[in-house]
Protein backbone atom coordinates (compact mmCIF):
# COMPACT_ATOMS: atom_id res chain seq x y z
CA UNK A 1 0.00 0.00 0.00
CA UNK A 2 1.31 3.43 -1.01
CA UNK A 3 0.04 6.78 0.26
CA UNK A 4 -1.06 8.96 -2.66
CA UNK A 5 -2.57 12.43 -2.57
CA UNK A 6 -4.79 13.52 -5.44
CA UNK A 7 -5.19 17.28 -5.88
CA UNK A 8 -8.20 18.20 -7.97
CA UNK A 9 -11.15 15.83 -7.79
CA UNK A 10 -13.12 16.55 -10.92
CA UNK A 11 -13.87 13.83 -13.46
CA UNK A 12 -10.26 12.73 -13.98
CA UNK A 13 -9.11 13.25 -10.42
CA UNK A 14 -12.16 11.45 -9.08
CA UNK A 15 -11.51 8.50 -11.39
CA UNK A 16 -7.93 8.30 -10.12
CA UNK A 17 -9.08 8.42 -6.49
CA UNK A 18 -11.51 5.56 -7.06
CA UNK A 19 -9.00 3.48 -8.99
CA UNK A 20 -6.26 3.96 -6.42
CA UNK A 21 -8.62 3.17 -3.56
CA UNK A 22 -9.87 0.02 -5.29
CA UNK A 23 -6.26 -1.08 -5.75
CA UNK A 24 -5.74 -0.87 -1.98
CA UNK A 25 -3.68 2.30 -1.76
CA UNK A 26 -4.10 4.95 0.92
CA UNK A 27 -5.61 7.99 -0.78
CA UNK A 28 -5.98 11.59 0.33
CA UNK A 29 -8.42 13.48 -1.93
CA UNK A 30 -7.96 17.24 -1.93
CA UNK A 31 -10.05 19.92 -3.64
CA UNK A 32 -10.90 23.50 -2.72
CA UNK A 33 -14.49 22.79 -3.81
CA UNK A 34 -16.22 20.79 -1.08
CA UNK A 35 -18.90 19.60 -3.53
CA UNK A 36 -16.21 17.83 -5.55
CA UNK A 37 -15.34 15.77 -2.47
CA UNK A 38 -18.86 14.70 -1.58
CA UNK A 39 -18.92 11.66 -3.88
CA UNK A 40 -15.50 10.57 -2.61
CA UNK A 41 -16.44 10.41 1.06
CA UNK A 42 -16.08 6.78 2.04
CA UNK A 43 -13.94 6.09 -1.03
CA UNK A 44 -10.80 8.03 -0.17
CA UNK A 45 -9.17 7.51 3.22
CA UNK A 46 -9.27 11.27 3.72
CA UNK A 47 -11.01 14.15 1.95
CA UNK A 48 -9.88 17.69 2.58
CA UNK A 49 -9.97 21.23 1.24
CA UNK A 50 -6.64 22.03 2.90
CA UNK A 51 -3.80 22.01 0.38
CA UNK A 52 -1.18 21.36 3.06
CA UNK A 53 -2.84 18.02 3.87
CA UNK A 54 -1.57 16.70 0.56
CA UNK A 55 2.08 17.36 1.32
CA UNK A 56 2.52 14.31 3.55
CA UNK A 57 2.20 11.75 0.76
CA UNK A 58 5.29 10.48 -1.11
CA UNK A 59 3.30 10.62 -4.37
CA UNK A 60 1.19 13.66 -5.21
CA UNK A 61 -1.06 13.46 -8.26
CA UNK A 62 -1.79 16.88 -9.71
CA UNK A 63 -5.18 16.82 -11.45
CA UNK A 64 -5.98 20.54 -11.42
CA UNK A 65 -6.53 22.71 -14.50
CA UNK A 66 -3.45 23.63 -16.55
CA UNK A 67 -3.72 27.30 -15.60
CA UNK A 68 -3.55 26.45 -11.87
CA UNK A 69 -0.61 24.05 -11.97
CA UNK A 70 2.17 26.57 -11.39
CA UNK A 71 0.58 28.27 -8.40
CA UNK A 72 -0.44 24.99 -6.78
CA UNK A 73 3.05 23.49 -7.13
CA UNK A 74 4.68 26.56 -5.63
CA UNK A 75 2.27 26.50 -2.68
CA UNK A 76 2.84 22.79 -2.00
CA UNK A 77 6.54 23.13 -1.15
CA UNK A 78 7.38 19.48 -1.84
CA UNK A 79 10.88 18.06 -1.39
CA UNK A 80 13.19 15.90 -3.47
CA UNK A 81 12.02 12.68 -1.80
CA UNK A 82 8.51 13.14 -3.20
CA UNK A 83 7.15 12.69 -6.72
CA UNK A 84 4.58 14.82 -8.51
CA UNK A 85 2.53 13.00 -11.15
CA UNK A 86 0.90 15.69 -13.28
CA UNK A 87 -2.10 14.85 -15.46
CA UNK A 88 -2.65 18.45 -16.58
CA UNK A 89 -2.96 18.64 -20.36
CA UNK A 90 -0.41 20.80 -22.10
CA UNK A 91 1.84 21.42 -19.08
CA UNK A 92 5.37 20.40 -20.01
CA UNK A 93 7.84 18.54 -17.84
CA UNK A 94 10.35 21.45 -17.83
CA UNK A 95 7.60 23.80 -16.65
CA UNK A 96 6.65 21.39 -13.86
CA UNK A 97 10.28 20.93 -12.81
CA UNK A 98 10.76 24.69 -12.59
CA UNK A 99 7.99 24.95 -9.98
CA UNK A 100 8.94 22.17 -7.54
CA UNK A 101 11.85 20.38 -5.89
CA UNK A 102 10.02 17.06 -6.19
CA UNK A 103 10.69 14.52 -8.91
CA UNK A 104 8.26 14.95 -11.81
CA UNK A 105 6.34 12.43 -13.91
CA UNK A 106 4.02 13.79 -16.58
CA UNK A 107 1.10 11.52 -17.40
CA UNK A 108 -1.83 11.57 -19.78
CA UNK A 109 -4.38 9.06 -18.40
CA UNK A 110 -8.05 8.51 -19.16
CA UNK A 111 -11.23 7.93 -17.19
CA UNK A 112 -10.90 4.14 -17.26
CA UNK A 113 -8.42 4.55 -14.38
CA UNK A 114 -11.48 4.23 -12.13
CA UNK A 115 -11.79 0.57 -13.13
CA UNK A 116 -8.09 -0.29 -13.40
CA UNK A 117 -8.36 -0.17 -17.20
CA UNK A 118 -6.55 3.12 -17.85
CA UNK A 119 -4.46 3.69 -20.93
CA UNK A 120 -1.78 6.20 -19.98
CA UNK A 121 1.27 7.76 -21.59
CA UNK A 122 4.03 8.93 -19.26
CA UNK A 123 7.37 10.68 -19.41
CA UNK A 124 9.93 9.91 -18.09
CA UNK A 125 9.64 6.21 -17.23
CA UNK A 126 8.32 5.85 -13.67
CA UNK A 127 10.22 3.72 -11.17
CA UNK A 128 9.71 2.24 -7.70
CA UNK A 129 6.44 2.94 -5.92
CA UNK A 130 5.35 5.36 -8.65
CA UNK A 131 5.56 2.60 -11.27
CA UNK A 132 3.65 0.23 -8.98
CA UNK A 133 0.87 2.73 -8.35
CA UNK A 134 0.42 3.60 -12.02
CA UNK A 135 0.48 -0.04 -13.11
CA UNK A 136 -2.37 -0.69 -10.67
CA UNK A 137 -4.48 1.76 -12.68
CA UNK A 138 -4.02 0.09 -16.06
CA UNK A 139 -1.65 0.10 -19.03
CA UNK A 140 1.22 2.60 -18.94
CA UNK A 141 3.41 3.40 -21.95
CA UNK A 142 6.56 5.54 -21.68
CA UNK A 143 6.97 8.05 -24.50
CA UNK A 144 9.06 11.11 -25.34
CA UNK A 145 8.05 14.56 -24.11
CA UNK A 146 7.44 15.72 -27.68
CA UNK A 147 4.86 12.97 -28.17
CA UNK A 148 2.62 14.00 -25.27
CA UNK A 149 0.29 16.16 -27.37
CA UNK A 150 -0.35 13.17 -29.64
CA UNK A 151 -0.93 10.89 -26.65
CA UNK A 152 -3.39 13.45 -25.31
CA UNK A 153 -5.35 13.04 -28.55
CA UNK A 154 -5.19 9.24 -28.73
CA UNK A 155 -5.63 7.89 -25.22
CA UNK A 156 -6.60 11.02 -23.31
CA UNK A 157 -9.40 12.24 -25.58
CA UNK A 158 -9.85 8.89 -27.34
CA UNK A 159 -12.53 7.56 -24.98
CA UNK A 160 -14.89 10.30 -26.17
CA UNK A 161 -14.34 9.21 -29.77
CA UNK A 162 -15.06 5.60 -28.81
CA UNK A 163 -18.16 6.64 -26.85
CA UNK A 164 -19.39 8.35 -30.03
CA UNK A 165 -18.86 5.19 -32.09
CA UNK A 166 -20.53 2.99 -29.48
CA UNK A 167 -23.46 5.40 -29.46
CA UNK A 168 -23.73 5.20 -33.24
CA UNK A 169 -23.84 1.39 -33.13
CA UNK A 170 -26.39 1.55 -30.32
CA UNK A 171 -28.55 3.88 -32.39
CA UNK A 172 -28.34 1.51 -35.36
CA UNK A 173 -29.53 -1.31 -33.14
CA UNK A 174 -32.43 0.73 -31.79
CA UNK A 175 -33.40 1.81 -35.30
CA UNK A 176 -33.55 -1.85 -36.22
CA UNK A 177 -35.85 -2.69 -33.32
CA UNK A 178 -33.57 -3.59 -30.41
CA UNK A 179 -34.22 -2.37 -26.90
CA UNK A 180 -31.94 0.60 -26.12
CA UNK A 181 -30.26 -1.07 -23.13
CA UNK A 182 -29.75 -4.30 -25.07
CA UNK A 183 -28.25 -2.41 -28.02
CA UNK A 184 -25.92 -0.50 -25.67
CA UNK A 185 -24.77 -3.70 -23.97
CA UNK A 186 -24.06 -5.44 -27.29
CA UNK A 187 -22.24 -2.45 -28.78
CA UNK A 188 -20.14 -1.69 -25.69
CA UNK A 189 -19.16 -5.31 -25.06
CA UNK A 190 -18.26 -5.70 -28.73
CA UNK A 191 -15.81 -2.79 -28.46
CA UNK A 192 -14.43 -4.21 -25.20
CA UNK A 193 -13.99 -7.68 -26.65
CA UNK A 194 -12.42 -6.38 -29.85
CA UNK A 195 -9.95 -4.31 -27.82
CA UNK A 196 -8.95 -7.40 -25.83
CA UNK A 197 -8.25 -9.26 -29.07
CA UNK A 198 -6.05 -6.42 -30.35
CA UNK A 199 -4.09 -6.34 -27.08
CA UNK A 200 -3.58 -10.09 -26.80
CA UNK A 201 -3.16 -11.20 -30.40
CA UNK A 202 0.06 -11.16 -32.41
CA UNK A 203 -1.89 -10.55 -35.62
CA UNK A 204 -2.17 -7.15 -37.29
CA UNK A 205 -5.46 -5.28 -37.29
CA UNK A 206 -5.84 -6.07 -41.00
CA UNK A 207 -5.39 -9.81 -40.30
CA UNK A 208 -8.01 -9.65 -37.56
CA UNK A 209 -10.47 -8.00 -39.92
CA UNK A 210 -9.82 -10.72 -42.50
CA UNK A 211 -10.59 -13.36 -39.88
CA UNK A 212 -14.06 -11.88 -39.33
CA UNK A 213 -14.85 -10.56 -42.81
CA UNK A 214 -14.77 -13.82 -44.77
CA UNK A 215 -15.51 -13.76 -48.50
CA UNK A 216 -19.24 -14.12 -49.19
CA UNK A 217 -20.18 -13.59 -45.54
CA UNK A 218 -22.08 -10.82 -43.76
CA UNK A 219 -19.22 -8.84 -42.21
CA UNK A 220 -17.48 -8.10 -45.48
CA UNK A 221 -20.59 -6.33 -46.76
CA UNK A 222 -20.34 -3.84 -43.88
CA UNK A 223 -16.57 -3.56 -44.25
CA UNK A 224 -16.99 -2.65 -47.91
CA UNK A 225 -19.09 0.31 -46.77
CA UNK A 226 -16.41 1.36 -44.27
CA UNK A 227 -13.57 0.88 -46.76
CA UNK A 228 -15.42 3.04 -49.30
CA UNK A 229 -16.12 5.76 -46.73
CA UNK A 230 -13.89 8.46 -45.29
CA UNK A 231 -14.30 7.23 -41.70
CA UNK A 232 -10.55 6.59 -41.28
CA UNK A 233 -9.76 10.11 -42.52
CA UNK A 234 -12.36 11.63 -40.19
CA UNK A 235 -10.91 9.82 -37.17
CA UNK A 236 -7.45 10.99 -38.21
CA UNK A 237 -8.73 14.55 -38.39
CA UNK A 238 -10.28 14.24 -34.93
CA UNK A 239 -6.94 13.08 -33.50
CA UNK A 240 -5.07 15.86 -35.33
CA UNK A 241 -7.47 18.56 -34.09
CA UNK A 242 -7.10 17.36 -30.51
CA UNK A 243 -3.31 17.16 -30.80
CA UNK A 244 -3.23 20.70 -32.20
CA UNK A 245 -5.28 22.05 -29.28
CA UNK A 246 -3.01 20.30 -26.78
CA UNK A 247 0.00 21.94 -28.44
CA UNK A 248 -1.75 25.32 -28.21
CA UNK A 249 -2.31 24.83 -24.48
CA UNK A 250 1.34 23.89 -24.05
CA UNK A 251 2.37 27.11 -25.81
CA UNK A 252 -0.06 29.21 -23.79
CA UNK A 253 1.16 27.81 -20.48
CA UNK A 254 4.78 28.23 -21.55
CA UNK A 255 4.22 31.91 -22.34
CA UNK A 256 2.92 32.67 -18.84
Amino acid sequence: MVHVSVLGCGHMGGALVRGLSSAGHRVTACDVDESALEDLAGVADETTTALEAATGAPIVVLAVGPDAVGDVLEDLELDADQTVVSVAAGVSTPMLESKTDAAVVRMMPNLAAEYGEMAAAVTPEPTGDVATVLDDLGTVVTIEEGQMDLATAINGSGPAFVFHLIGAMQDAGVDGGLDSDDAAALAAQTFKGAAEIVLKSDESVEEMIDAVATEGGTTIEGMEVLWDSDVADVLGEAVAATEERSAEITAEIGDE
